[in-house]
């Protein structure tokens, strides 16, 4: 059994607890001289460790469901940090009455998240009351917010309301400067709106792994009044620390695509949703020994101005983290720094030789690590000792180099107890005995801090205020020709923006595609049939918001909309992504302006989304003030050095709004009156349903979306009559797409046929999936070539391996008749057409399609950007939860 060698000096025997002494505590005298440890109460929860009925292992804590319930959980408040001081329940009262008993008579409700106030006397958790047997899920109380006043001995939930504290789950909370408080919810409330708004009904989206409602921040006053949603991720928003300047670091869980490099990472936001951006950690989840998938959680400040976080998998049976200080202030990762530079200090941990490798080590475990912020650098931890269990007799005894690496020995359950830590000395020093069987956690000394500064409310002006009233804010791009601050450019970003030297055609990006996440119900909303998602569930679902162009320099600068998750793509002039997907969701509030310097690829090691940190924009903008840029129309001039081509056209014209359609006006810099527009993708094209309402086709506006399902929108695409007559009338030839990919005859229908490409397009369910039209598994899915054979059945053409069929010594097998070793026969595999990962990586069909290509001409521009558009978003079967077929 592997261990580690011992770092710090812990030492202690008592309450049955065999721990071995390697050195010297403060004694008694010295905590009494201690002002810190004997004038400032300690809060802290007392739970008892839960154990499975079946196997009798510690039943696992998995932090990726913030409403999970361990009940028998207590609040407890001592006087001092002294051992000796006496421990009061004061989180009991409220559950008094005998209903909140169980059939056995005990009182079990769960308590977690602490937070002390700046004057030291109140303190935020969150609490939740006794299951109630035999309830459904549905039914069973929710966490709520309570306060505990330990000067007026008063304990109170935050919401008074039953109706409103129960509509949704709330946990870590934390006061605001101005009295109000921030906490992580599953209400969603601005969500929820817009969901009403399309047309969805109100109802709380699940995170994207489909396991638990999402959580993300929300304010309320400190009544419980006037709730404001003001995150809006797709997956967890938790743990927030508001900071000395007045902002929210908090934890975010990116989840978008469930891609390799998802976790959670520390985001920073203000107090009214504005400002949102990441900090770090994006990719540092590998900087703890043994764990390659550790998340940043539970925030803390330090007095080193550092942030001090719990570095943990989601999942632990063991509830050990390893506490590290991490310098956000010139770090963006572990090992790089702001300005870029390789450099491993962006964090140290707090105790060395930590690991998260689930071995048993010398140096214990530790939980929770509060700092005492009184300058001297010491921490109240949870901590449990080494331990082992004798298998013979079952005895528990501490943990030896010898014992470790004996086989007479298994881990024993930990004593999480709590301590007071002091990392220069080398000495932790209890606060709380541990006791079997308990875990004391979440110590946090109650002590008067600096409040934090304040900040104010955004206040949008001009015409940022106008599409705020209008349910929009602003996003702008200085230039997607910016890669990671190289210009990728051939001849520069200055000579793409001239339409002198560039023509439009020549011009590679030419719009950009807004897209949003679909909310996921859960099954007692709608519980559908995962064959909704298709091919892949990567991407869940997703709807489009709209398009803008691209201006000549690669900037933009659009209308959003505000309170949504969105992702971007980057479109040539025909609509397909050429860039890679968008995996980390934006959002705005109304009337913000959220400014990016370009895009990023996911395999770079240059910090993207953070904007002190990275390489400077690579595109100058505007050289000189009052005149226009370089070869386009006088009435596009500049204002400033500096300004973005986007920036000139909304201060010129107006900020260009979100369209259904990807419409351009190809020499629009050159003569802004009198070019015309180019509609030629647009919906209004389409011989089928277009994939938008009827309302917003006419009026496209904040909540209008584009959904596009299969059976809707793409497959009836393939029975559009594409006969091509002459000036009489007379056929010359059919390019249906039905007339060629079937299996019937075109002669005789009752006969089979071998489908054109071995792509069968007519109508009727697929053979490997009911709830699939065979369309759409034989455009995404391989499959095999057929053949008819004598009988006029399709079969799979099969072709000889080059193996032969051997006997169990290896011999070949000799066919009867011939004498002569006997084929191993396979099929021939036809590739997909289409593809999830995008347009242009649906290789067969593209080149089918493309200029010159065999079907050059066969579908319209509308009806390959609407093919085109729905394979950059994953391909779905449905896009909408609510037209899927029921579970």
């Amino acid at each position: 059994m592997p261990h580690k060698s011992i770092n710090i000096i812990r030492l202690l025997a008592f309450s049955g607890l065999l721990v071995t002494l390697a050195g010297c505590l403060p004694s008694a005298d010295s905590q009494q001289a201690d002002p810190v440890v004997v004038e400032n109460p300690v809060l802290y929860v007392k739970r008892p460790l839960l154990f499975d009925s079946n196997s009798g292992a510690l039943v696992e804590d998995n932090l990726a469901d913030p409403s999970g319930f361990r009940p028998g959980a207590r609040l407890f408040v001592k006087n001092s940090a002294s051992i000796d001081a006496r421990a009061v329940d004061v989180s009991s009262r409220a559950f008094s009455g005998a209903g909140f008993h169980n059939d056995a008579g005990r009182l079990l409700y769960d308590v977690k998240d602490l937070h002390v106030s700046h004057d030291g006397n109140r303190a935020l958790f969150a609490m939740r009351a006794p299951e109630i047997e035999d309830a459904d899920d549905e039914d069973q109380p929710t966490w709520n917010i309570w306060e505990y006043d330990r000067v007026a001995d008063v304990l109170r939930r935050i919401i008074t309301s039953n109706v409103t504290a129960e509509a949704g789950q709330d946990v870590a909370p934390a006061y605001l400067p101005d009295g109000r408080i921030v906490f992580s919810s599953s209400r969603q409330r601005a969500s929820k709106a817009i969901l009403l708004d399309e047309g969805k009904g109100q109802f709380a989206g699940l995170d994207e792994n489909r396991n638990a409602l999402a959580f993300v921040l929300h304010t309320m006053d400190d009544d419980g009044e006037n709730i404001q949603q003001i995150t809006f991720n797709q997956s967890h928003d938790l743990d927030p620390l508001v900071t000395d300047e007045g902002f929210i670091v908090f934890s975010r869980w990116d989840n978008a695509g469930q891609t390799r490099n998802n976790g959670v990472n520390l985001y920073r936001v203000n107090p009214d949703g504005t400002g949102l951006t990441y900090l770090y950690g994006r990719h540092s989840h590998d900087s703890v020994s043994g764990a390659r998938n550790v998340q940043y959680l539970k925030a803390r400040k330090t007095d080193s101005n550092s942030l001090l976080v719990q570095l943990r998998p989601f999942e632990t049976n063991d509830y050990a983290s390893a506490p590290a200080e991490v310098d956000i202030h010139n770090y963006v990762e572990a090992g790089l720094r702001l300005d870029g530079v390789a450099d491993n200090g962006g964090q140290r941990p707090l105790i060395p030789g930590i690991t998260l490798d689930g071995q048993l080590s010398l140096n214990g475990r530790y939980g929770s690590v509060s700092p005492l912020m009184d300058g001297t650098g010491r921490y109240l931890v949870s901590w449990t000792p080494c331990r082992l269990s004798e298998r013979a007799s079952g005895r528990i005894v501490n943990c030896t180099e010898e014992r470790l690496e004996s086989d007479a020995y298994v881990p024993a359950p930990p004593v999480y107890g709590l301590w007071l830590l002091d990392v220069a000395s080398g000495t932790q020093r209890p606060v709380v005995e541990p006791s079997e069987g308990e875990q004391f956690d979440e110590a946090m000394l109650m002590r008067e801090r600096r409040l934090e500064g304040f900040i104010s409310d955004a206040q949008p002006t001009g015409d940022a205020a106008d599409l705020a009233d209008e349910g929009y804010g602003i996003l702008h791009i200085r230039s997607v020709y910016d890669m990671d601050g190289i210009d990728i450019t051939p001849n520069g970003i200055a000579a793409m923006a001239n339409p002198s030297i560039t023509p439009t055609a020549q011009r590679p990006a030419r719009f950009l595609r807004l897209e949003k996440p679909v909310s996921m119900p859960d099954e007692n909303v709608k519980d559908f049939d995962n064959s909704a998602f298709g091919r892949s569930r990567g991407q869940l679902m997703r709807e489009i918001l709209g398009y803008v162009p691209i201006e000549p320099d690669g900037s933009v600068k659009v209308a959003v909309p505000a309170n949504v998750a969105f992702a971007i793509s980057v479109l040539d002039d025909q609509g397909r992504r050429i860039t890679e997907r968008h995996q980390n969701w934006l959002s705005v509030r109304p009337g913000e302006t959220l400014a990016c310097r370009g895009c990023h690829e996911s395999g770079s090691p240059v910090s993207h989304g953070r904007p002190d940190a990275g390489p400077e924009s690579v595109w100058e903008g505007a050289s000189a003030i009052t005149l226009p840029f370089p070869g386009t129309d006088p009435a596009l001039y500049t204002d400033r050095i500096g300004e973005t081509m986007a920036e000139v056209y909304g201060r010129t014209q107006d900020i260009r709004l979100p369209l259904p359609d990807p419409i351009y006006r190809d020499d629009e810099w050159e003569d802004l009156v009198s070019t015309a527009e180019d509609r030629s993708m647009a919906y209004e094209n389409l011989q089928t349903t277009p994939p938008i309402s009827v309302a917003c086709e006419n009026d496209w506006a904040a909540n209008c979306r584009a959904v596009i399902n299969y059976e809707t929108h793409i497959h009836p695409l393939w029975d559009v009559s594409r006969v091509i007559v002459d000036g009489g009338g007379q056929v010359l030839d059919d390019h249906t797409c039905t007339s060629c990919h079937t299996e019937a005859d075109p002669v005789d229908a009752n006969l089979k046929a071998v489908p054109e490409a071995n792509l069968d397009l007519t109508n009727g369910s697929s053979d490997a999936n009911p709830l699939h039209f065979k369309s759409y598994r034989e455009l995404l899915f391989p499959d095999n070539a057929q053949e008819l054979n004598p009988g006029g059945v399709l079969v799979d053409t099969m072709v000889d391996s080059g193996e032969v069929l051997r006997d169990e010594e290896g011999n070949p097998i000799l066919d009867e008749v011939t004498g002569l070793p006997t084929p191993i026969l396979v099929p021939i595999t036809v590739p997909a057409s289409m593809s999830v990962n995008g347009a242009l990586a649906s290789t067969r069909f593209r080149e089918a399609f493309k200029p010159g290509g065999t079907h050059d001409g066969r579908l319209s521009p509308a009806e390959l950007r609407l093919i085109a558009e729905w394979l950059d978003i994953g391909a779905q079967y449905y896009n909408n939860p609510f037209d899927a077929p029921d579970n």
